[in-house]
């Protein structure tokens, strides 16, 4: 299980939402550089990019700000945000983006996902944000009749090189990773699952470990470590050590 760091942005800074709601922001930096630079020296070995702005303009709006942070390190990233179609998707390959991440469009256009899983293998990700247990689209502003598990299911031998499932709820709020939602996901799926929201400090890494030994990839923090109650270092460290004797598997 890799630890990933998150830099979400809006108007070209780097910001954390609560519940998904652009009207509870909080800018941490002016620099998404500078901030991607301090997750490669932590020992990152992914950073989780979001466009905000895009995601609710339906086109990427940050790209300057990607491309900064592509320039600052070598570290991987994945970009999600107002991707919407296949030109999109390489805009962002042809640039250096290391994968990207489809939410409204793989819900809206299932063969959208096939085809970019085509054109470009293991590249893609796709995000599935929860509400109550049901899908949400556009930014999260509108939340669907489908269970999450059910349109995990959809994209099963697509190709998709992971999910990641975001609790809303959750999400930006320091309470702790939706552990049962996201086990009742990896259930669903062959796919390999990456956790996000909720994450507050090194007690949630240890929570989630045992999961990795059921196809838990990865788990995305952003606010923990802005706010500093997570210490990236120490998480990505336990994360490499692997699950130890005392911990058992859920």
């Amino acid at each position: 299980m890799i630890v990933i760091p998150a830099i979400d942005l809006k108007s070209g800074q780097v910001v954390r939402l609560e519940q998904g709601r652009l009207d509870r922001d909080k800018v941490y930096s002016s620099d998404p550089a500078a901030t991607a630079k301090k997750f490669a020296e932590a020992g990152a070995e992914l950073i989780h990019v979001v466009d905000l702005d895009g995601a609710f303009q339906k086109k990427p709006v940050n790209s300057a700000a990607v491309d900064a942070i592509l320039k600052a390190t070598a570290v991987p990233i994945e970009v999600g945000g107002g991707i919407r179609d296949l030109e999109t998707i390489s805009f962002y390959l042809e640039r250096g983006v290391s994968r990207v991440i489809l939410g409204t469009a793989a819900h809206r256009h299932p063969e959208l996902v096939r085809q970019a899983c085509g054109k470009f293998p293991g590249r893609v990700v796709v995000g599935i944000d929860a509400r109550e247990g049901k899908a949400a689209v556009e930014g999260w502003a509108e939340t669907t009749a489908v269970p999450a598990e059910e349109l995990a299911r959809r994209y099963q031998g697509l190709g998709v090189r992971a999910i990641i499932f975001t609790d809303i709820a959750r999400d930006g709020m320091l309470t702790g990773p939706a552990v049962e939602s996201t086990r009742r996901l990896m259930r669903a799926v062959k796919i390999p699952v990456i956790a996000s929201g909720g994450v507050k400090d090194i007690a949630d890494i240890r929570e989630l470990l045992p999961l990795a030994r059921k196809g838990l990839e990865g788990v995305i923090t952003g606010r923990a470590v802005y706010e500093g109650t997570l210490d990236l270092a120490e998480a990505i460290a336990l994360s490499k050590q692997g699950l130890s004797k005392k911990t058992s598997a859920k």
